[in-house]
C-alpha cells in the first residue's frame, strides 16, 4: 500500500471517529455526512492504489470507484453502492433546511455502513500474508 493510499484511509478513519462524536451530541445530519466523507476518502484510496490517479469530485470518485470495483468479489453489491447512496446524507447536511433532518437511528446506520465500507476497502487493499 502506498503512503498516499494509507493517508486516504487515515482520513476515512478520522471521519468515522468524528461521526461518532457528532452522534454523541445529537448532530445526526453531521454524523451521517461524516459517514459519507469516510467512504469518499476510502474510495479515493482504492482509486489511487489501482490507477495511480487522484479524483477529487464527488461524482468522479463515485463513478471511478464503481468502475474499478466492477465484478470485484471483495466488495458486496450493497457496499459498492453505499458511496452513491450516502451522498444524500451530505446533501441533507449541507443544503436541506427544515424537516429533512436525519434521526439518530439513521445516522447510526450510516456510520455502521460507512465502517463496513472502510473495512472492505482496507481488506481489498491489504495484501495477504504468504502461507
Amino acid at each position: 500500500m502506498t503512503p498516499e493510499t494509507a493517508r486516504f484511509l487515515q482520513n476515512a478513519e478520522k471521519h468515522l471517529e468524528r461521526g461518532h462524536t457528532m452522534l454523541g451530541v445529537h448532530l445526526n445530519d453531521d454524523a451521517a455526512r461524516a459517514a459519507y466523507l469516510a467512504a469518499f476518502h476510502a474510495a479515493q484510496a482504492v482509486i489511487f492504489e489501482r490507477s495511480g490517479r487522484v479524483v477529487k469530485t464527488h461524482r468522479g470518485v463515485q463513478s471511478e470507484f464503481l468502475r474499478l470495483t466492477k465484478d470485484d468479489p471483495l466488495f458486496k453489491p450493497d457496499q459498492r453502492i453505499f458511496l452513491s447512496q450516502a451522498y444524500d446524507f451530505k446533501a441533507v447536511a449541507d443544503y436541506e433546511t427544515g424537516s429533512a433532518e436525519l434521526s439518530a437511528e439513521q445516522a447510526t446506520v450510516a456510520l455502521e455502513r460507512g465502517r463496513g465500507f472502510v473495512n472492505a476497502v482496507r481488506r481489498a487493499l491489504t495484501p495477504l500474508e504468504p502461507a
